[in-house]
């Protein structure tokens, strides 16, 4: 068990759960853990499945905003904390070769969403909204969001979420495909675990295989993207926008990005 990231295990099917609430926003430190438990758990043959959900009725918001600010004090740029974070679990997560299963318990944005949509399979509670969050604060979808949304749900679509902002329900995520399965919170639990134990008792190295050959058909790029979408934050990080997303963020108010 770590501080922010619980890991329990029960037959073949480790469950880890980020805790760091009250919205479980992630720090480097969280970050740093999640991707240990998941490499630790790579090479335990004893895991034949993974799930990642998060707690007290949220999965991820993403990034701790305060924490990037102060690295900004400190002159830590944007793709460097991309480089040290998020790119390595969000590869880890693509090159584990047993299934992951995302349980979806609440609202999740930014890099959340990354680690989710990175997930093999997603279950959501109705409970569950997806946003992407990055331009909200004049930033660009990290955490591998650029490749995963608009190949599961298209072009257009993922267009219309980054640029708007605006929240995917649970309901219209099944629809479009963003989820495999949408149940009752109260049902999330005994579902996902249902599932979780379906996929320990199957064939996990030919699930593995499977994903490496999914990995090569649409996501053989992973590696640059992650890579382009740090390079592309670091320019939105030195803009006047960001400055006015941050600040509209911390006061509690609409951006004004046109001045």
């Amino acid at each position: 068990m770590t501080e922010n990231i619980t890991a329990h295990r029960k037959d073949g099917v480790l469950t880890l759960v980020i805790q760091r609430p009250p919205v479980n926003a992630l720090d480097v430190h969280s970050v740093a853990e999640l991707l240990a438990e998941i490499q630790s758990a790579a090479n335990d043959a004893a895991v034949r499945c993974i799930v990642i959900t998060g707690s007290q009725g949220v999965f991820c918001a993403g990034h701790d905003l305060n924490e990037m600010l102060t690295a900004q004090g400190q002159h830590i740029s944007y793709r460097q904390h991309l480089e040290e974070t998020y790119n390595p679990l969000i590869l880890a997560i693509r090159q584990v070769e047993k299934p992951i299963l995302a349980a979806v318990n609440g609202p999740v944005a930014g890099a959340g969403l990354g680690i989710a949509l990175a997930c093999d399979l997603r279950i959501a509670s109705t409970n569950a909204r997806f946003t992407v969050g990055f331009t909200g604060i004049g930033m660009v979808p990290d955490s591998g969001v650029s490749l995963f949304l608009p190949l599961l749900i298209g072009l257009g679509r993922a267009s219309e979420l980054a640029f708007t902002n605006v929240g995917l329900e649970a309901q219209q995520a099944l629809d479009w495909g963003l989820i495999n399965r949408l149940v009752a919170p109260k049902a999330l639990p005994q579902v996902t675990a249902r599932m979780a134990d379906d996929l320990a008792g199957g064939p996990v190295g030919a699930f593995g295989l499977t994903k490496r050959a999914f990995n090569l058909a649409l996501l053989s790029q992973l590696k640059l993207v992650l890579e382009s979408e740090g390079q592309l934050q670091e320019m939105a990080s030195h803009s006047s926008e960001h400055q006015e997303g941050v600040a509209a963020f911390l006061q509690k108010r609409l951006p004004q990005f046109l001045i």
